[in-house]
C-alpha cells in the first residue's frame, strides 16, 4: 500500500472549511479568547494518563491560545462511545484511537486527512510500518503516539538454569520448556487463549485470517489449520501450561511470569511497568525479550499495535487547527521521549529512542523486536475479525470442540462481518 501523499491544498481547504462543531469542547470560545479543544486519552488511567495530563499542561503553557479539556476515556468503551458521537456535539476534537480503528473511523468521514498539515509535518521521522498502517486509500488519518508488538518474553535465570536459549521456533519452544521443567521443576511456557496472541502463529505460515487484496476468508485454509493445530498443541506436554479459559486468564498468566511460576510468555510492552513489579524481574535484567518464533514458513513476527492521534473532521477551523498544533506536540520528538521514560512506552520515530529511553532494558528488547512486527491490512473491519475467533479459541483449547468445527463457526462469523469476502 503506499503511504499517502494528498495534496496539501485540499488538506489546508478541508481543515478550513469544515462546519461542524467538535461539541465535546466549548463551543462559545470568544474572539480574544484561548480555543478549546477536547482530547480523549484512552490509556491506562492510573499508570499511563498523569504522563499525558502532565504534557496538556506543559503544551497550555508554551501555547496560551489554547485550551485543552483532558477527558480519559476507558478503552473498552471508547470505540463505541466516539462512533456514536462523531458528527454530533459530543464528539472530541483528538482522539487516542487504536490503530484498528484509525481506518474504520477514516472511512465514516469522520478523521481529517493529515497529509501535509501541521500534525503530520514530521512524518519522515516516523517509522514507516506506523505510517502505512495509519494510512487509508492513499491519506494518512493519524500521527502515530504509541506502538507495539507481542514478543516471547522470558525469565533468563531460568533459561541460563536450564541451559536453553531463547527459542528460535514453536518447535524450539516446545523442546525448551520440557527442559526447562524437568531441570527448575517450573513450566517453560504458558500460552494465551485469545486471538491477538495466536495472530503470530499464522503469520508462522504465512496466512491470515483473511487475505484482504484478494478480499477472501483464510481462516480455514490449509495454513491456519496448520498454524492453529501448532498453537493448541502448545498447551498440552512436559513444561507447557494448560490452557486457562476463565474470564481472569490473563491475569493469571501474568501473575505466574511475573513471580517466576513459568519461564515464559507471550506479551507486549504495555506490561513492561507490570513486569518490574514482579518478584521474579526485581533486577530488571532478568527480562528476556526475543522475537516471536517461527512457523513452518520461517516466518516469525506479531501484529503491530498501539495508538494514533487522530483529529475530527467534524470540529470547526479554529479548532482543527488547535488540534493539529497539539497533536504535533504531543507526538514529537521530545513528548515520545517524555512518555517513553515515564510510561515504558514504545516510541514511534527513531529519533525519540535516545540514550535515556534504551537504558530500560524493556524499551530496548522490544525495539530489536519491531522490525519483525506486521502491520495489519487498511481494511476497516479487521479489528472485528479477531471476535468470532476470541469466542471459538477457548472452546478448541479447552477441549469443548474440534479445531475444525471451531474454526468453521468462526468463518461463518466472519462471513457477516466481511459478506462481499469469498470464503
Amino acid at each position: 500500500m503506499r503511504r499517502g501523499i494528498a495534496a496539501t491544498a485540499l488538506v489546508a481547504s478541508l481543515a478550513l472549511t469544515a462546519t461542524a462543531c467538535g461539541g465535546d469542547s466549548d463551543s462559545g470560545d470568544s474572539a480574544d479568547g484561548p480555543v478549546s479543544i477536547t482530547w480523549w486519552d484512552t490509556s491506562n488511567a492510573t499508570n499511563e494518563a498523569p504522563t499525558y495530563q502532565a504534557l496538556v499542561k506543559e503544551f497550555e503553557a508554551a501555547n496560551k491560545d489554547v485550551k485543552v479539556k483532558y477527558v480519559n476515556v476507558p478503552f473498552d468503551q471508547a470505540q463505541n462511545k466516539f462512533d456514536t458521537a462523531a458528527g454530533s456535539k459530543g464528539a472530541p476534537d483528538v482522539l487516542r484511537s487504536e490503530v484498528g480503528w484509525t481506518p474504520a473511523f477514516a472511512k465514516k468521514g469522520f478523521f481529517l486527512p493529515l497529509d501535509g498539515t501541521e500534525a503530520l509535518k514530521d512524518q519522515a521521522k516516523f517509522k514507516s510500518n506506523l505510517i502505512e498502517q495509519a494510512t487509508y486509500e492513499d491519506k494518512v488519518y493519524g500521527v502515530p503516539f504509541v506502538t507495539d508488538t507481542l514478543a516471547l518474553v522470558y525469565n533468563k535465570e531460568l533459561f541460563e538454569k536450564a541451559g536453553v536459549e531463547a527459542p528460535k521456533t514453536w518447535d524450539d519452544l516446545k523442546k525448551a520448556a520440557a527442559t526447562i521443567k524437568g531441570k527448575t521443576g517450573v513450566d517453560g511456557y504458558w500460552g494465551s487463549t485469545q486471538a491477538y496472541y495466536a495472530q503470530s502463529f499464522l503469520y508462522g505460515e504465512g496466512t491470515d485470517t483473511v487475505d484482504a487484496d484478494a478480499k477472501k476468508i483464510t481462516v480455514k485454509s490449509p495454513e491456519a489449520k496448520k498454524a492453529y493445530g501448532t498453537w493448541l498443541d502448545l498447551f498440552d506436554g512436559k513444561g507447557l501450561h494448560k490452557a486457562d479459559t476463565t474470564a481472569d486468564a490473563y491475569a493469571h498468566i501474568q501473575d505466574a511470569f511475573v513471580n517466576g511460576k513459568v519461564a515464559a510468555i507471550i506479551q507486549g510492552p504495555w506490561e513492561i511497568t507490570n513486569f518490574y513489579k514482579g518478584s521474579a524481574f526485581k533486577d530488571k535484567n532478568n527480562l528476556g525479550i526475543a522475537t516471536v518464533p517461527a512457523g513452518s514458513s520461517g516466518t516469525a513476527g506479531a501484529p503491530t499495535g498501539g495508538h494514533n492521534l487522530s483529529v475530527y473532521a467534524g470540529s470547526d477551523a479554529a479548532k482543527q487547527e488547535a488540534a493539529l498544533k497539539f497533536v504535533n506536540f504531543m507526538t514529537s520528538a521530545k513528548a515520545q521521549e517524555t512518555i517513553a521514560l515515564k510510561n515504558s512506552t514504545l516510541p514511534t520515530r527513531d529519533d525519540a529512542y535516545t540514550d535515556k529511553v534504551k537504558a530500560d532494558p524493556g524499551i530496548a528488547g522490544y525495539q530489536t523486536v519491531l522490525e519483525a512486527a506486521q502491520p495489519r491490512p487498511a481494511l476497516p473491519e479487521y479489528s472485528s475479525l479477531w471476535g468470532p475467533l476470541d469466542d471459538e479459541l477457548p472452546q478448541i483449547a479447552g477441549g469443548k470442540e474440534s479445531l475444525d468445527k471451531g474454526l468453521s463457526d468462526a468463518e461463518t462469523a466472519i462471513a457477516k462481518l466481511v459478506p462481499d469476502f469469498s470464503k
